[in-house]
């Protein structure tokens, strides 16, 4: 073997050597990018993705989709750069979405229950729009709270302090309003008959000037449907404020979307609060290019959505459900709606 030869095989080998490693090591990151979306007013594998059944309803057309983000889990260091030069995608540690105390199926299991709880919220947010009767109750008494031997689980609660409550949220500023060592007057609802029971308050744990009523209430559909979410292998709370709007659509004359393409994302309360949510710019992607040309976005994200939005898709700040029921009964009419 000659000199040259000698020299050249000396060269490559180091670059073949980074050539393997590149395609094995695997980097502390996991690529974000845009993920399937889902029309909440059609259907999935046959199935309704909100399905009532047992009562009327109203005709839909058109699409309120919710929309995801994909996570590349496992990159190597050359499938982490292939992802950053696609511009599609962004890396993030992977402590961010895998923390280090939580195995995989443990953050699985945590989606999937932010995933059912969001399912329940939503329900219950569009039948208090609705204005459908929701029981408020007390599941649970705790033995060694202010309320013990005071008030039982299965009371239903009418007011606190003369102030009707209807949503746990009620239940809960209303008592963290009042100082400990108040005497609050809780009314509920026992055995057919309205009682008023008298509750000594505690001091909330962690929050020492906030009043403690030591209950967890309770929110519970009174109507004769039932709503069911047909959606499987999506976890997390940002489905929500989608899922809302379905029901409502359904469940009211006319059409929310105008029969358009809108999209959205966003977290609910049973009061209607919408809350924020992560990955905002592949959401938008996501949405855009399966042809929306609306998105409901949190109020919260808009300084990021703002930045990142896709040409042709217009953005609606959204507060709370009714905010967004009426940007889009605005925009179906001709007229205007907040903007990020």
């Amino acid at each position: 073997m000659n000199r040259r030869m000698v020299t050249l095989v000396a060269a490559l080998v180091p670059v073949v050597a980074l050539l393997g490693l590149g395609t094995v090591v695997q980097v502390p990151f996991v690529a974000l990018g845009p993920g399937p979306t889902f029309n909440t007013l059609g259907e999935v594998e046959g199935k309704q993705v909100v399905e009532i059944t047992g009562t009327e309803l109203d005709p839909t057309t058109g699409n309120l989709n919710m929309t995801t983000v994909s996570v590349r889990d496992g990159l190597t260091v050359f499938d982490a750069f292939g992802f950053w030069l696609s511009g599609r995608y962004g890396l993030v540690p992977r402590e961010e979405v895998y923390p280090a105390d939580r195995s995989r199926d443990e953050v699985r299991e945590e989606n999937a229950a932010d995933f059912a709880q969001s399912e329940e919220s939503a329900e219950l947010a569009a039948l208090h729009y609705l204005g459908e009767p929701v029981n408020l109750e007390i599941s649970d008494v705790a033995a060694d709270g202010p309320s013990a031997d005071l008030l039982r689980t299965g009371d239903r609660i009418v007011s606190i302090d003369g102030e009707p409550v209807q949503t746990v949220g009620d239940v809960q500023r209303k008592v963290a309003d009042l100082a400990p060592d108040t005497v609050a007057s809780i009314v509920v609802e026992r055995d057919g008959a309205e009682v008023t029971v008298p509750v000594t308050l505690g001091a909330r744990p962690g929050h020492e000037d906030a009043g403690y009523l030591g209950i967890t209430p309770t929110e519970k559909p009174d109507v004769p449907f039932t709503v069911d979410f047909n959606l499987a292998e999506v976890g997390g709370p940002s489905a929500g404020l989608m899922f809302t709007l379905a029901v409502i659509d359904k469940l009211s004359p006319g059409e929310l979307n105008g029969g358009k393409f809108v999209a959205g994302t966003g977290t609910i309360d049973s009061d209607g609060t919408v809350g924020p949510i992560g990955g905002i710019p592949y959401k938008l992607v996501a949405a855009r290019e399966a042809g929306a040309t609306t998105f409901l976005v949190p109020s919260q994200n808009c300084d990021e959505a703002e930045q990142r939005a896709p040409d042709g898709l217009r953005l609606v700040r959204v507060d709370d459900l009714a905010g967004a029921v009426d940007a889009l009964d605005s925009l179906n009419s001709g007229g205007d709606a907040p903007g990020c």
